[in-house]
């Protein structure tokens, strides 16, 4: 086993927990949150819900539970006994001390509504995804853009060096197992996970949900529900398209990306590196990918809603990522190509054109150089950090 990988959200933990009673980080299964908690918080008491006795126990006498943990615990996948939360604001009222509890959870809405409903005011909200580029610097030394989108960014993959088809094929039974058995009343778990290839397949896509209601061979309101699920547990999401006061029609349906690219290809039925350089999603792969990293950046620096849209009108002019903080909207062209070609620049221009106070923009590629060019910064994987960190620091 390699050694663990510190996080970047790590420093914003421990800032949170001597500030609020509560820090409640919700992120995808295996996404390293009980491994970032136990790593910041050493000598705190650590309670998985997931073990049945525990959970028995804390859902059965919250109150005698609590009282066996006077300066504190983790508890981990809180989502397992939601009651619990209406029992630790009374005390964390009472004992009136900052990182008292340190929350985790794995279902993205059941997590939030629990939370916002019974500790609002109390608790501070942290998002955690797989490993960014950033975090795995040293381990992508040869930077080869097809295995990093064949490994994600799974922890396990890296901790353990594990064959990402393996660990993918393993995530995926154990989440349908479990969490889609937890979250839904889906009857037919196979045509559920041909849903979820389908998805897959339509990385980087506008979601036509009569399309994927025929493929699937059930209906529109079934799918919309099984989409709802796979956000609900950090698979997947749907990126909003971006509006504004200019008079041509846009675009209104979203896009769907997953959460870790790696698993994206898996669902593909990717099952080495060397078929994704051939592949004809190669560049919503990509594409996905560089969402993804710029989600993380933002997710890292604490901001759950950092304002991520993409752009298309009805004429076909697009921008693939549209980032709107304040003020300020920048648009992200994102090309999987490893030379510039001019005609990237072409939906950035008409983009600022047609958008009130719309910066030059930014354009991601899979080459290794850094530059100006026709008023844009053209930025590569190793740079997209950096880059987004001028704008938004």
């Amino acid at each position: 086993m390699s050694k663990l990988i510190h996080r970047l959200s790590e420093s914003l933990l421990r800032n949170l927990a001597e500030k609020y009673p509560v820090v409640t980080i919700t992120g995808p299964r295996q996404s390293g949150k009980t491994t970032m908690c136990r790593m910041v918080f050493p000598h705190m008491a650590y309670i998985s819900l997931e073990e049945p006795d525990t959970r028995e126990f804390a859902l059965n006498d919250p109150r005698g539970f609590l009282a066996r943990f006077p300066d504190g615990a983790i508890l981990d996948e809180i989502q397992r006994a939601p009651d619990l939360v209406s029992y630790i604001q009374p005390e964390v009222d009472a004992s009136n001390f900052a990182g008292k509890y340190i929350l985790t959870g794995s279902q993205n809405l059941s997590v939030s509504n629990t939370v916002n409903q019974s500790l609002a005011g109390r608790t501070a909200l942290l998002t955690l995804l797989p490993f960014s580029f950033t975090e795995i610097s040293t381990h992508w030394a040869d930077s080869k853009i097809d295995n990093r989108i064949y490994s994600g960014g799974y922890p396990r993959i890296f901790h353990r060096d594990l064959n990402p088809t393996q660990a993918m094929s393993d995530y995926v039974a154990t989440y349908i197992e479990r969490d889609v058995r937890q979250l839904s009343l889906v009857q037919d778990l196979t045509v559920f996970q041909k849903f979820m290839g389908l998805c897959g397949g339509r990385t980087g896509q506008i979601i036509n949900y009569t399309r994927l209601s025929n493929d699937t061979g059930v209906a529109q309101p079934t799918v919309k529900e099984w989409l709802s699920l796979l956000e609900a547990s950090y698979i997947c999401f749907r990126l909003p398209p971006f509006f504004s006061s200019i008079s041509k029609r846009l675009v209104k349906s979203p896009k769907l990306y997953f959460y870790d690219v790696g698993l994206a290809a898996y669902l593909m039925g990717i099952n080495s590196p060397d078929q994704i350089s051939t592949h004809p999603l190669r560049g919503m792969l990509f594409e996905n990918m560089i969402v993804t990293e710029v989600m993380k950046y933002f997710f890292n620096k604490g901001q759950n809603r950092p304002g991520l849209m993409f752009y298309r009108d009805s004429n076909g002019n697009e921008v693939d990522l549209v980032i709107q903080q304040a003020a300020d909207v920048i648009p992200l062209e994102i090309k999987s190509a490893a030379t510039v070609n001019r005609d990237f620049f072409k939906g950035l221009k008409r983009f600022k054109s047609s958008i009130d106070r719309a910066n030059d923009g930014i354009l991601i590629y899979g080459g290794s150089e850094t530059r100006i060019q026709n008023g844009v910064q053209v930025a590569n994987l190793s740079s997209l950090h950096e880059v987004l960190s001028r704008y938004f620091s």
